[in-house]
């Protein structure tokens, strides 16, 4: 059954937050109709920047699977948002939910998305500069390497962290549009001179991988490999904390054009 989209307003702090919430068939993850008409007339307004996209399931099925078309749910909300432009804000994150949030009795309540929202000010040579990322690639010569800006990961961790999903998922989109193409994503640390503990660089260029496969990116296109600190950028032991940042990164090297 179709449900009426429900849009919640509400206000976060000082900043006006506001959240759209859109409904879901049985098992799908593509938009319906209703749902793509009221996301068009809620982000009619070019001011709107997307701050977050949760995506969750009815408590049928496996744990996996609906971790998988949570996912596929937000997904398919950020590919019909960015199509029509809509900006996401610098926090951006999307996590799919699955089945694992507070129930509704009414199993049709479930299967849903919701995606918060801010009106921005911010200025606009930022936002070209952020929008500058997918031609950079495009750009790049076979051989040549790209750092992915804004990648964060927790502390000895290959676990992302909040705040990375919109470089993700620009760099899904541009593998989506251009399927020629294909990657080595590379896995470099910092402030250990001689080893990589734990592999951590390999985990973090693994986890970048695993997030494409998961979207779709055929695991023919994409290779990974850590490098540990053998590539710095600057000299080990880092001087400053600026120094090691830089050194503590994930790039992306164009294998095929």
């Amino acid at each position: 059954m179709r449900l009426v989209v429900l849009i919640l307003f509400f206000s976060i702090t000082a900043a006006a937050q506001r959240q759209v919430t859109v409904f879901f068939d049985f098992d799908k993850s593509d938009l319906t109709p209703i749902a793509q008409e009221q996301l068009k007339s809620v982000f009619s307004n070019p001011t709107l920047q997307i701050t977050k996209i949760y995506g969750y399931c009815d408590w049928k099925g496996g744990s996996t699977y609906n971790d998988s078309l949570s996912y596929a749910r937000v997904d398919a909300v950020y590919k019909f948002l960015k199509e029509r432009k809509v900006k996401t804000d610098s926090t951006f994150e999307g996590i799919g939910f699955g089945k694992n949030f507070p129930q509704s009795k009414t199993q049709a309540e479930n299967r849903k998305v919701t995606v918060s929202f801010i009106e921005s000010k911010a200025d606009s040579r930022a936002e070209e500069h952020k929008e500058s990322f997918s031609s950079e690639i495009l750009k790049l010569k076979v051989g040549e390497n790209i750092k992915l800006e804004n990648i964060y990961f927790y502390n000895n961790s290959a676990r992302i962290r909040s705040g990375s999903e919109s470089t993700l998922y620009e760099l899904q989109c541009v593998l989506e549009e251009n399927p020629n193409i294909k990657i080595e994503i590379q896995g470099h640390i910092c402030c250990q001179q001689n080893t990589d503990v734990n592999d951590i660089s390999s985990a973090r260029a693994k986890a970048i991988y695993n997030f494409l496969i998961r979207n779709k990116i055929h695991r023919n296109r994409l290779q990974y490999k850590g490098y540990g600190s053998s590539k710095p950028l600057y000299a080990v032991p880092e001087k400053t904390e600026a120094e090691a940042d830089a050194n503590r990164r994930v790039e992306i090297k164009i294998l095929e054009k």
